[in-house]
């Protein structure tokens, strides 16, 4: 029966939920957000971000140390792929995105089936102190695992938020996208600022991925679950922002948790895409517009 006290548990656990929905959509935000890339990629990078973590925490290292470990070469990976797509399509011009989309779109595939030709489709999951406890405050219990997620991604927004604003090729990051003549006159090159943004993005997919699987078991496939949340957390916050993506991962949390204790848990994905439909029609530059 429908009662305050549920609906208070949902909200709850729908702002730890949030959280973990802001820190594997902070990447996005940087590639989609600033950079205008059709980075549909992302949900795939983020899962092998997950494999890699388990491969690496199988030595016996924890899975959140495995995933800023994991960060150096996701960057470098990145940036390759970002050449790749300069040279290949951002270079010509003319169709780009559309072109853009195809390739990110195949990298996802492939990306999909290299983990199943090497891991199976069976789960995947990691095993640290913290995963499978929880902190009982009175009647409320909240598994460590999701205060972990909740404290790494207000640590990545933080950290993002002052590199984007304080430095001076974070702020040539957010201006890359609005205006590279301008950008060439200040001396800064917009195709290696570019370049160095999206590694920063790939990166950030490491330690989300490390995030993911500490939340709960894997599989090669789960990235098609994770694009539209990820989408919708970005669209929602207003594309660019940081901070905003952290409370539009929340508000989705939330409203997802309220959803599945009142509706059930096959309504629950649904939600992501009936905000990031009422976004578009309402307001399209979202809750912080760029």
């Amino acid at each position: 029966m429908f009662s305050l006290e549920l609906l208070f548990e949902a909200a709850l656990f729908g702002v730890l939920l949030g959280c973990f929905y802001a820190a594997v959509s902070l990447g996005l935000s940087v590639a989609f957000g600033l950079l205008d890339v059709p980075y549909v990629a992302h949900p795939a990078l983020l899962i092998m971000g997950s494999y890699a973590t388990y491969l690496v925490s199988s030595l016996g290292i924890d899975p959140l140390l495995s995933g800023l470990l994991l960060m150096p070469v996701f960057f470098l990976l990145g940036m390759g792929l970002y050449r790749f797509y300069y040279e290949t399509f951002e270079k010509r011009g003319s169709d780009a995105g559309v072109r853009g989309l195809g390739f990110f779109f195949g990298i996802a595939f492939i990306i999909e089936v290299v983990l199943i030709l090497i891991f199976g489709v069976d789960q995947r999951s990691v095993r640290a102190g913290y995963i499978g406890s929880s902190l009982e405050i009175g009647d409320f219990r909240f598994p460590y695992r999701m205060l972990v997620a909740f404290a790494v991604a207000l640590l990545l927004t933080l950290v993002l938020t002052i590199y984007f604003s304080k430095t001076f090729n974070g702020r040539a990051i957010k201006a890359v996208g609005q205006d590279e003549s301008a950008l060439r006159l200040m001396g800064a090159n917009p195709v290696k600022i570019k370049q160095l943004a999206f590694g920063i993005a790939t990166a950030v997919n490491a330690l989300a991925g490390a995030m993911l699987i500490i939340v709960g078991p894997v599989e090669p496939a789960m990235d098609r679950i994770y694009i539209g949340r990820t989408f919708c957390v970005v669209v929602l916050a207003g594309l660019g922002s940081m901070s905003g993506t952290l409370v539009a991962g929340l508000i989705l949390g939330v409203v997802e948790s309220v959803v599945l204790m009142t509706f059930g848990a096959s309504w629950a994905p649904a939600v992501s895409f009936g905000l990031l439909l009422v976004m578009l029609g309402v307001r399209p530059q979202g809750l912080f517009g760029r």
